[in-house]
C-alpha cells in the first residue's frame, strides 16, 4: 500500500469521529459560578460548563478536568495540580476540585472535555482562577486611615464626612510578569494606579456587618504598573461603615467607625522574585479633597476647586498631605468577595427638561431608576449647582419628596471654572426619575445629562414577552425594580432613609428574580449575612446584615432564610447552600419552638399580612400602612411549611434522623392548626384570603376539605373582590401559584391583568415604571410609601415563567424540566427564555382558534416532560423531525405528555 492510499484510508476512518467532535462544544465554563474569577478563597472550588450541541438527546456520560499551574502545562495537557482522569458521570455543574492544595496567590489554569451520547467534545477554551490571600499573615501588618472628623465635617447632626485620599509612590525595577492588588476599602473605595482607575466596579466592596466579616476584592493590575516609578492612590467613601445616621437612634442603628483601608499589591517579576506594596504609615493622606461629603441617604458634595491635579500620579507634591495613620482593624473575619461588585450597567438619556420658577429646571429621565446622574456644566469658579432627586412630581410640577423622609437625596457641585466640566458622584446613589436643577445661569439641555443605572454586575438571564401589553409592562417594571435593588445586599427601596435588606421582602420574590437574573452568588452571600446576624440563642433578625437591630421574633421575616436556601437548591442545584445554612435554620426553628410554641401553635408573630390593601382606594387616602396585625395562624402555618422544607433539606444532605423529627413535629402542628383554625363553614379563621391560601398551598388542609377551602378562596377573589387580590406581603407570595395549581389559572390571569385597584396593573395605569411598596401607593401616607419596592411582586414572576411560559424545574437545577404552559383565553402568545445553570431553555407559543404552535429548546444534559395541549396525540406534529420519534407517555387532562431530550422542537397542534 502506498503512502497516499494509507493516508486516505486514515482520513476516511476519522471522518465520523471528527463530525461527532464538532457536534459538541463546551461554553460558559465557570469556577465557583464565576468566569475566570480573581482572588477566591474557596480551597476546593467547583467547576461547571454548558454543553452546546445541535443534536437531540445529548447527555453527558463522562468528563475530564485538567488544572495546571501554568498555561504552558495546560496546553501540553499536563494537569500538575489536578487531572481528574475520565470520570464516568453526568455531572456538569458544581464539580468539586480534588487536586493538590491551592496556595495563596496561585494562578491556576483549567479546561474540561466531555464524553456524551453524541460523541466526545474537544477540550474547552483555557480558563483560569486565582487564589486570594488565604491567611491572616498574608496581609500587611496595618490598616491605615484617619480615625477622626475634620473641622469641615459635621458628624454630630448630619453624618457629614469628607472622603479620605491616600497615595504612595513606589519603584518597579525589573520586568514584570504579573501583579495583583488585594484591597479592602471601608466603607467604599476607588483604586488608581498611575492616574488610571482600576477596573469598572463602583460602590465596592459589598456591604456586610463589619464586626462579623469583611470582603476584599482582587484585581489584575499587571497592565497598570510600569517599569520604574509608579504611584498608587485610593479614595475612601463612607458607605455603610460610617453609617448614614451616626447619632440617630443608637439603640437601633449600627455604625462601625471612620473609613479605613488595607491593601497589598503583589508584583511577580519574570526572574521569579516578588515585591509587595503594602499599606503602612509611609503613605500620605488627606481628607481636604474635593469630595466634601458623601452619604448614601443625603448625596454627595463635590468642590472642584479642591481638586489636586495629578494626586494619583508620580511626581505629585504631597508635602502638605499628612502621614497616613495606623488605625484599629475591624473585628470581622477577612474574606474574599465571591459575589460581583456593582457597576454602571445601563445609561439613560433624559426625555425632557422643563423650567420652574426661580431659575430652576426639572429633568425627567422617563423611568424610575437607581443610580446617579452625570452632568456637564460650565460656569465661573465657585459657582454651585444643586441636584435634588425624587421619584415623582407634585401636581404643581415641583418635586414630591415627602416619601424620602429625612433623606436629602441632593448632590452639590462647585465649579472650578473655565471649560465645560463633567462630573458624577463616586460614593452615593439614589432612586429617582426626576431631578430638580438649580444654580445654572443658562438653560441646560437634556444633552448635558446622563442617567447611570447601577446594580451588581450580574447577567440578565431571562426574557419574557406575551401578547398582552399590560403583562409585558408589569414584567418590565419588575425588572427595573429588582435590578435597582441589587446593592451587594437586596435593599428594600433605593430612595428614602432606609434602603435596608429586609428579609420578609424577598421570600418568594427571590425565587421569581432568579428567572430574570443570574443571582446565585448574590443570594449565597446574603444567606451568609443572615447566618452572621444570628444571635447565640438562635434569634434571626428582620434585617440582615443587621444594620438596624430588629430582632422581633416572627416566622415570616427570618424564615426567608429557608425560602432563599430552597430557591438556590431548586434553581441552581447548590447543595452547599443547604449544608452551609442548615445548622442556622435548625437552631432558629428550635429557638422559636422553645420560646413560643404552645400545644403546637406558634403564638408569636410581628407583622401579620403586612401592608394589606385598604378596602377601597379612597379609604386608604392619607393613612399610614405602617400597622402590624400579628397572626398566630400565619406563624403556625409558616412553621409547618418550614418543617417540610427541613425534611427536603435533610434528605438532600442525608440527615435521616432530622427528617424523622421534622416529619413528626409537622404532623402534630398540622393537627393542632386544623383543630384551632378550621371551622364548620369550611374556611380558616375569619375567611381572609391569606388565611385560606397559606394552609391550602402548604398542604395543611385535610384532603376531604381541599375542594371546599379552595372554593372559598375563589369566591373571595372572584365575587367578593370582583376579580382582585386582597393580600398583603405574606399572602401575595402564594396567591398566583395557589390559584393556578388548584385549577384556576384563568382567575390568576384575571387578577394579574386587572387595571383597577388593587393590582399590579393599577400601578401601571397610574404611571408606575417600577413596583410600588403599597397597593394604594398613589393615595397612602407618604411616610412609608416607596414607589420602587419589589416586595409586592409576590410569586407573580414565578407564575409568569412556570405557568404562563411553562418553564419549571422538576428536579434540582432543571436537570429534569417540566414544560406545561397554561392555556388562558385572551392570552394568545408567550415567548420566554431562561438561561439555566445547564443552558438555555426556551418556550415560544402562539395559538389561534384552529392551531397551536410551540417552539421549545432544551439544553444538553437535561431532559423534559412536555405537556402539549391536544385532544389526542394524533393532532400533533413535530416540524423538525417526526413526532413518532418522541417518547409518548400518556394523555392527561387534554394534554399529550411526551418525554424528550435536549434540542430544538417545533410542535404544531391542528385543532379539528
Amino acid at each position: 500500500m502506498n503512502i497516499k492510499a494509507y493516508i486516505s484510508i486514515i482520513c476516511i476512518c476519522l471522518l465520523p469521529f471528527s463530525k461527532v467532535v464538532a457536534q459538541i462544544v463546551l461554553q460558559h465554563t465557570t469556577c465557583e459560578m464565576l468566569e475566570n474569577p480573581l482572588g477566591i478563597d474557596v480551597q476546593r472550588p467547583r467547576f461547571a460548563w454548558h454543553i452546546i450541541s445541535k443534536e437531540r438527546n445529548v447527555m453527558q456520560t463522562a468528563y475530564q478536568i485538567l488544572v495546571a499551574s501554568s498555561e504552558e502545562k495546560l496546553k501540553a495537557n499536563d494537569g500538575d495540580l489536578w487531572d481528574s482522569g475520565k470520570v464516568n458521570s453526568s455531572e456538569s455543574i458544581h464539580v468539586i476540585y480534588s487536586g493538590k492544595p491551592l496556595n495563596s496567590r496561585l494562578k491556576a489554569y483549567w479546561k474540561v472535555k466531555t464524553w456524551t451520547t453524541a460523541g466526545q467534545s474537544e477540550w474547552s477554551a483555557n480558563n483560569y482562577f486565582t487564589m486570594g490571600l488565604l491567611y491572616y499573615k498574608d496581609w500587611p501588618k496595618g490598616w491605615i486611615g484617619f480615625d477622626r472628623a475634620f473641622p469641615w465635617d459635621n458628624i454630630k447632626t448630619d453624618s457629614r464626612l469628607s472622603a479620605r485620599y491616600f497615595r504612595k509612590e513606589f519603584q518597579s525595577t525589573k520586568q514584570i510578569k504579573s501583579a495583583a492588588a488585594s484591597i479592602i476599602g471601608l466603607g467604599l473605595y476607588q483604586l488608581f494606579i498611575n492616574g488610571k482607575k482600576v477596573g469598572e466596579d463602583v460602590l465596592s466592596p459589598s456591604p456586610t456587618d463589619y464586626t462579623k466579616n469583611i470582603k476584599y476584592n482582587t484585581y489584575d493590575v499587571t497592565s497598570y504598573i510600569q517599569n520604574g516609578k509608579n504611584a498608587v492612590g485610593t479614595i475612601l467613601g463612607n458607605g455603610r461603615f460610617f453609617a448614614m445616621r451616626q447619632n440617630e437612634k443608637p439603640y437601633k442603628i449600627k455604625t462601625f467607625g471612620f473609613p479605613k483601608m488595607l491593601m497589598n499589591i503583589n508584583i511577580v517579576y519574570t526572574d521569579g522574585t516578588t515585591a509587595n506594596i503594602d499599606t503602612d504609615d509611609s503613605w500620605k493622606g488627606t481628607a481636604d479633597g474635593p469630595i466634601r461629603a458623601n452619604n448614601e441617604y443625603d448625596g454627595e458634595e463635590y468642590d472642584a476647586t479642591k481638586e489636586a491635579t495629578g494626586w494619583n500620579k508620580i511626581g505629585f507634591d504631597d508635602s502638605k498631605w499628612a502621614k497616613a495613620e495606623f488605625v484599629q482593624e475591624p473585628t470581622g473575619t477577612i474574606e474574599a468577595q465571591m459575589n460581583e461588585n456593582m457597576r454602571v450597567m445601563n445609561t439613560l438619556k433624559p426625555v425632557s427638561i422643563s423650567k420652574l420658577a426661580g431659575g430652576r429646571f426639572i429633568l425627567d429621565m422617563g423611568q424610575n431608576m437607581v443610580g446617579w446622574l452625570q452632568i456637564k456644566v460650565k460656569g465661573a469658579k465657585g459657582k454651585q449647582v444643586k441636584l435634588r432627586f425624587a421619584e415623582s412630581l407634585q401636581e404643581n410640577g415641583e418635586l414630591f419628596t415627602a416619601n424620602l423622609r429625612n433623606a436629602k437625596c441632593t448632590d452639590l457641585y462647585t465649579l472650578k471654572g473655565g471649560e465645560m466640566e463633567t462630573w458624577e458622584p463616586a460614593f452615593s446613589y439614589r432612586g429617582f426619575r426626576y431631578v430638580e436643577l438649580s444654580g445654572y445661569d443658562y438653560e441646560p439641555t437634556v444633552n448635558d445629562f446622563v442617567g447611570k443605572m447601577i446594580y451588581d454586575n450580574i447577567k440578565t438571564v431571562g426574557t419574557f414577552e406575551t401578547s398582552d401589553a399590560l403583562t409585558n409592562q408589569i414584567f418590565k417594571n419588575a425588572w427595573w425594580g429588582i435590578a435597582g435593588s441589587y446593592k451587594g445586599i437586596p435593599v428594600d427601596c433605593p430612595q428614602r432613609n432606609e434602603r435596608m435588606p429586609w428579609l420578609g421582602d424577598r421570600g418568594a420574590v427571590a425565587y421569581g428574580e432568579n428567572f430574570l437574573f443570574d443571582n446565585g452568588r448574590f443570594y449565597a452571600k446574603w444567606l451568609q449575612d443572615i447566618r452572621n446576624s444570628q444571635k447565640e440563642d438562635g434569634a434571626i433578625p428582620d434585617v440582615a446584615p443587621a444594620f438596624w437591630r430588629y430582632y422581633s421574633d416572627n416566622m415570616t421575616w427570618p424564615g426567608a432564610m429557608l425560602l432563599v436556601t430552597e430557591m438556590l437548591y431548586k434553581q441552581t442545584g447548590d447543595i452547599t447552600a443547604v449544608r452551609d445554612n442548615y445548622p442556622a435554620m435548625k437552631k432558629w426553628l428550635g429557638y422559636m419552638q422553645d420560646r413560643y410554641m404552645v400545644d403546637y401553635i406558634l403564638t408569636k408573630d410581628s407583622y401579620g399580612d403586612w401592608c394589606m390593601p385598604p378596602v377601597t382606594i379612597e379609604s386608604g387616602r392619607g393613612k399610614s400602612a405602617d400597622k402590624k396585625y400579628p397572626s398566630a395562624l400565619i406563624s403556625t402555618a409558616y412553621y409547618y411549611h418550614f418543617t417540610q422544607l427541613m425534611i427536603q433539606f435533610g434528605k438532600a444532605i442525608d440527615n435521616e434522623e432530622d427528617v424523622k423529627t421534622y416529619r413528626i413535629l409537622g404532623d402534630k402542628i398540622k393537627d393542632a392548626f386544623n383543630q384551632k383554625y378550621y371551622n364548620d363553614k369550611d374556611y380558616y379563621a375569619e375567611n381572609a384570603l391569606t388565611d385560606n391560601i397559606i394552609p391550602l398551598y402548604f398542604g395543611m388542609v385535610p384532603q376531604n376539605k381541599v375542594e371546599t377551602v379552595f372554593k372559598n378562596i375563589t369566591n373571595t377573589v372572584e365575587i367578593t373582590n370582583k376579580g382582585h387580590l386582597s393580600n398583603g406581603l405574606v399572602g401575595i407570595q402564594w396567591l398566583m401559584r395557589c390559584l393556578n395549581d388548584y385549577g384556576r389559572p384563568d382567575l390568576a390571569y384575571t387578577v394579574a391583568t386587572q387595571k383597577t385597584y388593587p393590582g399590579w396593573g393599577y400601578m401601571v395605569e397610574n404611571g408606575a415604571t417600577t413596583i410600588w411598596e403599597l397597593w394604594n401607593g398613589n393615595t397612602a401616607d407618604p411616610k412609608m410609601n416607596s414607589q420602587n419596592h419589589v416586595m409586592m411582586l409576590g410569586d407573580l414572576l414565578i407564575w409568569y415563567y412556570e405557568n404562563l411560559a411553562g418553564i419549571k424545574s422538576k428536579s434540582a437545577a432543571f436537570k429534569k424540566i417540566v414544560m406545561k404552559p397554561e392555556m388562558i383565553n385572551g392570552l394568545n402568545s408567550v415567548n420566554a427564555s431562561y438561561n439555566s445553570i445547564y443552558g438555555m431553555i426556551k418556550s415560544n407559543y402562539t395559538k389561534t382558534a384552529g392551531q397551536f404552535k410551540w417552539n421549545i429548546s432544551i439544553p444538553a444534559n437535561t431532559s423534559a416532560l412536555v405537556y402539549i395541549p391536544a385532544n389526542n396525540k394524533n393532532e400533533i406534529s413535530e416540524k423538525i423531525k417526526s413526532i413518532k420519534d418522541l417518547k409518548f407517555i400518556k394523555m392527561e387532562h387534554n394534554r399529550a405528555v411526551y418525554e424528550i431530550g435536549s434540542g430544538d422542537y417545533a410542535f404544531v397542534v391542528e385543532n379539528k
